[in-house]
């Protein structure tokens, strides 16, 4: 089960696509048995009632709304047959302790919600007469609303809210939301003014079409910009490149003209305070000079020596772009992931709510009833939160192992118009037949970082203003060498799964396969990660930016409403996020075909027996290489002896 199981050597022939066996097979039954525990959890929540609870709603006594209730020890007004009252309305509805997520107001079972606000408690008492809904406590009746002194107490808080027309979950909820606005302030500050919700509201109701139609606009453009950067991918790098260099060169030299005119006009006449200033000045600029000087040199250095693994990340680039052309269906990838994603949170989200109304019922404080777990089960809520993380990332990892699969029998294909009608789901097939305790076992190894950092970073939330400077230091430290962590986890999680679906070895000694790869090619994955990601981050800059410009053009001219700024935010948050999907599917692309061509490069040299699997632009980049390796052997040989260990003693890329 654990890394220290692996019995395969590193040493031994790669076979891409020749050979499958099932990979990880303990850790799937333990993925299995993690998930019969989520299933347990959300069994015994409803057979505890919670469901019913849940669905129904409750009052303060105990008493489930809509049905005969059974008493409660030690509590009035337990036990009620509450058949015909079917909602709980709540006396002061705004009363809400979010430290707790829950209402402390008293909840009582109501017949029918207050459809109009009731200002005075007369008007309360014409409402229980006319539709037999009594809004105060059950010790009342509704002649005593406005005769028995106890009623300011056991009546509604004034005035009552009107209700929406169909009750949420059988609770009534106040149409007027804005008595809510003190617990959001932080988030949304104008909530508060209804003038101005009301006019975003209004905003976005009215350019409802246009939103739906900029949204499209900018699926269409994420799908467009994959096929443009796979015909201008050199001409696009080079232009970064060269902007990056020139940005250093003129910043250092701005820097230095400055330190050289301040020194120029420098004068030991000013007043004492002025003078000191004016050192300070000059003192700040020769050190920011000397700074960026040094960056600039460093910046440089690093350019000249990647400056032809550029090539390899140009080449990279525009052979993803076949690849979305042979395997189309890849574009879609991120929605069905995405559609997983939702119904597992949809799932979640329903069975914390059941674990929020599970349990005994128990008399607090007050002398209301509140259902509670009791022992070892009141845990629970830590088990479902560790297969919130754990399910999630599993799910994320069947994607990238599905495009991994994909895009490595693309690449080990030899003959390109023989591939398989359908790459994409023989890759889903693989992957469900040998492969999903590899992908359980990476997910588990993400979780192990992401729950700690997600538990520290709620403590920190906690305690913000009461901790110590030192503490607080030290808090974020960890949260961001965590954060580190998982990033770097996950970046060769990514390169496992791509080794897993090459040769169809279990996480550990493909994790270690992957790790020798990339750390051979180090420079190498230096340069597709941050020329190729910034280049990537650059298209989805351009595809907001486009959006927002045509939004702007467009709801200029709408003259029904008078504050766009909602609707446009709306677009421009939607189209980061296809282009996120989209640029983040090419990216994990480009990686995948990075890898194949490094294993491709070491393991085989072009002679017979031993061709190359790669497309003719690798192949290319590969002659590129060799020439140039060729023309200095003669001197230093530096780029020769970068290229050698790749090949494992024969001469390679």
């Amino acid at each position: 089960m654990g890394c220290c199981g692996s019995t395969q050597s590193s040493k031994r022939d790669w076979k891409p696509l020749e050979e499958h066996s099932c990979t990880d097979l303990p850790w799937l039954l333990l993925f299995i048995l993690f998930c019969v525990g989520m299933g347990f959890i959300c069994g015994f929540s409803i057979a505890t009632g919670a469901a019913s609870r849940l669905v129904s709603g409750y009052d303060s006594y105990g008493n489930i709304c809509g049905q005969k209730n059974k008493e409660v020890e030690h509590v009035f007004n337990s036990g009620l047959d509450q058949t015909t009252r079917k909602n709980v309305f709540f006396l002061d509805p705004c009363n809400l302790d979010l430290v707790n997520r829950k209402i402390k107001s008293v909840a009582l079972c109501v017949s029918a919600c207050p459809g109009e606000e009731l200002k005075t408690l007369s008007d309360v008492q014409k409402f229980a007469e006319t539709n037999g809904s009594l809004l105060c406590d059950y010790k009342l009746t509704p002649y005593q609303y406005t005769s028995d002194p106890r009623a300011s107490k056991l009546c509604p808080k004034l005035p009552v809210p009107k209700s929406a027309p169909i009750p949420f979950f059988h609770r009534c909820a106040p149409v007027n939301i804005s008595c809510y606005a003190k617990f959001a302030e932080a988030l949304i500050t104008f909530v508060s003014d209804n003038s101005v919700l009301h006019r975003l509201i209004s905003g976005v109701m009215t350019s409802k079409e246009i939103i739906v139609g900029l949204c499209l606009f900018s699926l269409v453009l994420s799908m467009i910009l994959m096929v443009i950067i796979r015909y201008i991918s050199r001409v696009l790098v080079w232009i970064i490149t060269i902007l990056v260099i020139l940005g250093s060169i003129g910043g250092t030299g701005v820097l230095w003209w400055l330190y050289a005119d301040n020194k120029r006009t420098f004068n030991n006449a000013l007043p004492p305070d002025q003078l000191q200033i004016a050192t300070d000045n000059l003192k700040a600029l020769l050190i920011y000079a000397i700074t960026a000087t040094v960056f600039t040199v460093i910046l440089l250095l690093i350019m000249l020596v990647m400056r032809k693994r550029v090539a390899l990340t140009i080449a990279l680039f525009h052979v993803a772009g076949k690849v979305f052309i042979h395997l189309p269906l890849l574009v879609f990838q991120p929605f069905w992931t995405f559609l997983a994603l939702i119904l597992f949170w949809v799932y979640w989200i329903m069975v914390l709510l059941l674990l929020g109304t599970a349990g005994d019922p128990v008399r607090n404080d007050q002398g209301y009833v509140e259902f509670k777990v009791a022992g070892p089960l009141q845990y629970m809520w830590w088990y479902h939160l560790v297969g919130l993380v754990w399910i999630s990332e599993f799910i994320l990892a069947c994607q990238q192992m599905t495009i991994a699969g994909a895009v490595v029998t693309y690449y080990f294909t030899r003959d390109k118009s023989h591939l398989p009608f359908t790459p994409i789901l023989g890759s889903v097939n693989r992957l469900l037949r040998y492969h999903l305790g590899t992908v359980a076992k990476g997910a588990f190894i993400i979780t192990l970082v992401k729950v700690p950092r997600m538990i520290l970073m709620y403590i920190h939330s906690q305690l913000k203003g009461k901790e110590n400077a030192c503490a607080r230091c030290m808090l974020k430290s960890c949260i961001c060498c965590l954060w580190c962590l998982e990033k770097c986890l996950s970046y060769l999680n990514q390169n496992a799964y791509t080794a897993t679906a090459i040769n169809s070895t279990n996480f550990c000694t493909s994790a270690k396969d992957a790790f020798v790869i990339l750390v051979e090619n180090v420079l190498r994955v230096a340069t597709i990660n941050t020329v190729g990601d910034f280049v990537l981050f650059l298209g989805k800059i351009l595809i907001v930016c486009s959006t927002g410009l045509a939004g702007v053009m467009l709801l200029n001219y709408q003259r029904d409403y008078t504050v766009w700024v909602l609707p446009l935010i709306i677009v421009c948050l939607f189209a980061f996020l296809v282009a996120h999907c989209f640029l983040s599917i090419y990216e994990m692309v480009v990686d995948v075909l990075f890898l194949c061509f490094a294993i491709d490069t070491k393991y085989n040299d072009g002679s017979p027996g031993k061709e190359f699997y790669m497309d003719k632009i690798l192949m290319e980049f590969v002659e590129n290489s060799r020439k140039s390796m060729k023309d200095n052997s003669r001197g230093s040989g530096a780029e020769g002896r970068e290229l050698k260990p790749m090949a494992s003693g024969t001469s390679s890329a």
